[in-house]
């Protein structure tokens, strides 16, 4: 494949990832997995895949706050601890050998793809008196509640270690601390682009000193990456949801199971 057909199929593989970031989570168990198979090592593709999240995040935290719905409060109890764990979480994906790193993104997507059929967040929306259809403008705003500050913070810390190792999916567990303080969906999501734009320059920062970052590729995923992330900011929450399920689980068990068997 030449360059120019990488770094196209990177731009809309980009724009689907990131759309579905700012939906949900999970937009990188498609992008890693596509980096590896267009030839990078498994931390290379680790450390790439950054340059796009960063990007796609300044945008959908514009946008969130040109609708009036970031609260850059949450910085100090949910992104700053995050931003800690990350510094832990991307020196040990650093540490972490070519072999290793391709077993346990291999493992993540399974656990991924499962979730994926078990569908909690259908669930959750439809506990939550929203209808399957209801855009993110639509979800009623609502308080958050308070909990323990220091359980909050230290949740965010082990959050931000997990984005910093992987990134991939971390969106659903900000999702769900999002949900035990109270967030609607629209509030959970500005705060999970928030808490990840915080925490991704130091990451990027210390995989591109370790050299495990193609900036080419990055760039071009980039692209893409911030026209799904300006997307997604618009989309329904569950348009085309059922689809999109069917269709990214058959490729997560496929990608999975290749990285699984290769050597």
């Amino acid at each position: 494949m030449s360059d120019l057909a990488a770094y196209f199929l990177l731009f809309l593989a980009g724009s689907v990832a990131g759309t579905i970031n700012v939906l949900a989570g999970g937009g990188s168990f498609l992008t890693l997995p596509l980096l590896i198979f267009l030839g990078l090592p498994p931390t290379v593709a680790n450390g790439t895949n950054r340059i796009a999240i960063l990007v796609q995040n300044v945008g959908a935290v514009w946008s969130f706050n040109r609708h009036g719905v970031m609260d850059w409060r949450w910085i100090r109890t949910a992104a700053l601890p995050a931003l800690a764990g990350a510094g832990l979480g991307t020196w040990a994906a650093i540490r972490i050998g070519d072999a290793s790193f391709q077993r346990v993104l291999a493992t993540l997507m399974i656990v991924f793809a499962v979730v994926m059929l078990l569908d909690p967040l259908r669930s959750r929306i439809r506990r939550g008196g929203v209808s399957e259809g209801a855009t993110l403008a639509d979800s009623p705003p609502e308080t958050p509640s308070r909990l323990s500050g220091i359980a909050f913070s230290a949740s965010f810390f082990g959050v931000g270690v997990y984005g910093g190792f992987v990134q991939a999916g971390v969106g659903f567990f900000i999702l769900a601390l999002a949900m035990l303080a109270g967030f609607d969906l629209v509030r959970g999501n500005a705060l999970k682009v928030l808490v990840v734009l915080v925490f991704t320059p130091l990451a990027l920062v210390l995989f591109a000193v370790a050299g495990k970052v193609d900036w080419g590729m990055g760039i071009a995923l980039a692209g893409g990456n911030l026209l799904g992330g300006l997307i997604g900011t618009h989309l329904t929450v569950l348009k085309g949801h059922a689809w999109v399920k069917r269709v990214v689980v058959v490729m997560i068990v496929v990608f999975a199971l290749k990285l699984w068997i290769a050597p």
